[in-house]
């Protein structure tokens, strides 16, 4: 993943906008008293739903990998928290949307962390001193 600023703003915003985008259709659609393992299956896949035009709209300018994987991310745990939400009490579009882009700003960074980790366990070893 990219880490000049231009490309880590742009993840910020995209996942937060797609997270708030799977959040707001979530609630709008799952209604209260469905079952909580229904609803969070259809909600996982309203966010994926949601997420892949979501992400298309920010590929030009961030890139296409960059982009995908968070996004996507925070469109399916965005619909699947939300539609559990949702299932158990009433939610407006608002609080759906807010509690979406929190979802995208947590799965933006678990995604940073991560990429973090993942490439500092998996550096190449150098070769010891002489060994040509």
């Amino acid at each position: 993943m990219e880490t000049r600023p231009y490309f880590v703003i742009g993840d910020l915003l995209a996942t937060t906008a797609v997270g708030a985008l799977a959040g707001l259709v979530t609630a709008l659609l799952i209604p209260v008293g469905w079952n909580m393992m229904v609803a969070m299956l259809v909600g996982m896949a309203l966010g994926m739903i949601v997420s892949l035009p979501g992400s298309f709209a920010f590929m030009p300018f961030f890139g296409a990998m960059e982009i995908m994987v968070p996004t996507m991310l925070a469109g399916m745990f965005a619909g699947m928290w939300i539609a559990m939400a949702a299932a158990m009490n009433p939610m407006s579009a608002g609080d759906g949307a807010g509690y979406g882009a929190a979802i995208g700003v947590g799965c933006f960074f678990v995604t940073y962390a991560l990429n973090a980790w993942f490439r500092r366990g998996h550096r190449a070893p150098s070769a010891p001193e002489g060994a040509n």
